[in-house]
């Protein structure tokens, strides 16, 4: 009897606190609903333009033709996954995805940390704001214009063959040779994003209490001392977070910058799995293989989350979940 009456009181009192949450809850929705009604339209474009084409990755299972379209299409098993292994280009080109993004992890990664660190020890407002500015800028180039300003100064009659000239020495043709190729690429793609991605460090850096600075200041520290024991340890769950997301799309290496630059003299080293996938699968109206290799490129995309986030989880540092 008494267990019959504990019980009874629990699943009131479970019932109980389920109402009170569920209350609150809603009145928040009812309470906010003008916000909610603001974003209910980027909701349905997110839904339409991110999840309502997941339907299209049955694409990547059936031999795709025109007149049976998507759905009525002959099924094809994994065949396409095999041709994409067995491909003889297969190997070079996920060698050269994962040496471009490892680059654009290992220099380019730090650069805005690095970027917002400097910035934010400029003491005149009106100076920091200008070199801001002036670091966003290259932001809102498209790579369209970006590939053309830098396939104009590094062709054999830019400024910088020019400038070579100049002081005696041969012409190079920077965009036709491998290393040199890839250096311009790096550069480029950190010249263009190191202003933007150091917003969120600046925001970051901006939160931190100036009470801790003052009292580091008092105890003698100096500007190299407070980065390192102040500001470093405060950004370090933004930064982690961010390069979990950042090994995610491991196999994003820049589709637009390196369309947009690169020429068949390169593609032993700047043939990436993107550009493959648009010379095969989209010119060459492989549309099922197309699929099947981006479906594959994002299943280990999402695993390189999954581990990174687990692995830093375990090491006892801030994780996304």
């Amino acid at each position: 009897m008494k267990t019959t009456e504990s019980a009874l009181k629990r699943s009131s009192t479970s019932a109980h606190g389920w109402a009170q949450i569920r209350r609150p809850l809603w009145s928040d929705v009812y309470r906010y609903r003008h916000y909610y009604i603001l974003m209910l339209p980027a909701i349905v474009l997110l839904i339409v333009m991110r999840y309502v084409p997941m339907a299209g990755i049955v694409l990547a299972f059936k031999r795709y033709n025109i007149q049976g379209g998507i759905w009525h299409s002959p099924w094809a098993g994994f065949r396409y996954f095999q041709q994409m292994i067995e491909a003889p280009e297969f190997t070079r080109i996920m060698v050269n995805t994962i040496r471009i993004s490892a680059l654009r992890i290992g220099i380019g990664f730090p650069a805005p940390i690095l970027f917002a660190l400097m910035l934010n020890e400029i003491r005149k407002l009106r100076l920091k704001k200008f070199v801001q500015t002036l670091s966003y800028l290259p932001h809102f180039l498209s790579w369209v214009v970006v590939g053309g300003l830098v396939l104009s100064m590094f062709s054999l009659d830019g400024p910088v063959n020019h400038g070579i000239r100049a002081f005696g020495g041969a012409p190079v043709q920077f965009m036709q040779e491998g290393n040199s190729f890839l250096a311009i690429l790096i550069g480029s793609g950190i010249w263009k994003s190191v202003g933007w991605g150091s917003i969120i460090y600046l925001a970051a850096i901006s939160g931190i209490d100036p009470q801790l600075y003052e009292a580091a200041e008092i105890d003698g520290a100096g500007r190299i001392a407070r980065i390192r024991h102040i500001t470093l340890p405060s950004l370090f769950p933004v930064i982690i977070t961010l390069f979990i997301l950042r090994i995610g799309n491991m196999l994003e290496a820049g589709f637009d910058q390196i369309f947009n630059m690169y020429n068949p003299l390169v593609y032993s080293v700047a043939d990436i799995i993107d550009t493959y996938v648009y010379r095969t699968g989209i010119v060459g109206m492989r549309f099922s293989f197309a699929t099947a290799v981006g479906l594959s490129k994002n299943l280990i995309g999402f695993a390189l989350v999954l581990f990174t986030n687990y692995t830093v989880k375990k090491l006892g540092g801030s994780t996304i979940t």
